[in-house]
């Protein structure tokens, strides 16, 4: 039962409930109620006959998932591309952060700030297109470079031997800045009087960025880097889709894309369904354990 005192502080902040309503009704519009779906994994969906009336198939589309010659393919081009972008990409806004909150001149934190922020507006479909232009086999800057020192032109994004460096690198420049904000923010709650102790004592910046700044933003560098590992295998399918070419699909055939072409382009609905399915079960599994192995060396953990 709610005690009378907990339903009074709750009725004093009305208002907050009221902003934070849109919130939870999203989620639950549009991440909770369609959960029901999943259902489809174990039919034999037929949409004229709808998911309760299409016939039970049980595991049946798991097992032609497992069995299928793409499985391993498609897992393992996931996890590389994944595993490559978190321990990749993770640790540089934290020390893009780190350096920037080093900027006492604000002209030029701003202006940094603005420059290195801005290429996280621009669309997936743009950035894309912008690789096809500067990469392009004749026309691109960089393979005018390329051939302007003697070397020769590289179809960069055909070749299965860049895609993954073409897809990171990218990433890192339009991320960068927007992910860093975050550990802006919490080394802005860094008390001041710390900083002004070391410098007494004669601590270099450096040495205060690594016993002062890092330490502080230990916790929300933990955090992050939990629900990095639980959205392991949730790599973007729209732009590895958009980059994937005939001669680089043996590396770029991920399981998000994998999905879109089963489930939407071949209408095979359950069997897509039952591969995101088994996606979002790593996930959650990934997290949990993560999650727990953080708690147990560290006292920063999701619960």
């Amino acid at each position: 039962m709610v005690s009378k005192d907990t339903f009074k502080k709750t009725l004093k902040g009305w208002q907050l409930y009221i902003l934070l309503l849109p919130a939870l009704l999203y989620l639950i519009i549009f991440q909770y109620i369609p959960m029901y779906g999943v259902v489809i994994a174990f039919k034999e969906f037929n949409p004229s006959q709808g998911i309760l009336g299409s016939p039970w198939a049980g595991m049946r589309h798991f097992q032609t998932f497992f069995e299928s010659y793409v499985f391993k393919d498609v897992l393992i081009n996931t996890l590389k591309l994944s595993v490559y972008s978190l321990v990749i990409s993770f640790p540089i806004p934290i020390v893009f952060a780190l350096l920037l909150n080093q900027i006492r001149n604000r002209f030029v934190k701003r202006f940094v700030q603005t420059v290195t922020y801005a290429p996280y507006f621009i669309s997936t479909v743009v950035l894309v297109s912008m690789l096809n232009v500067f990469l392009a086999p004749s026309t691109g800057f960089i393979n005018n470079l390329i051939t302007l020192f003697g070397g020769e032109s590289i179809n960069f994004m055909a070749s299965p031997d860049w895609f993954r460096t073409i897809y990171i690198s990218s990433g890192i420049w339009q991320t960068m800045g927007f992910s860093a904000i975050i550990y802006l923010a919490a080394l802005s709650g860094v008390n001041p009087e710390l900083h002004e102790v070391a410098t007494v004592d004669g601590a270099t910046k450096l040495r205060r960025i690594w016993h002062i700044d890092l330490p502080s933003i230990m916790p929300t560098i933990v955090i992050l880097l939990i629900l990095g590992v639980g959205n392991i295998m949730s790599v973007g399918w729209e732009k590895a889709f958009l980059m994937q070419q005939g001669m680089n699909l043996p590396v770029s055939e991920i399981i998000s894309t994998y999905v879109y072409k089963i489930g939407l382009l071949n209408a095979q609905y359950s069997l897509a369904t039952s591969i995101g399915l088994f996606n979002s079960v790593i996930n959650f599994t990934l997290l949990i354990i993560t999650n727990y192995v953080s708690r147990r060396l560290s006292e920063n953990s999701l619960w």
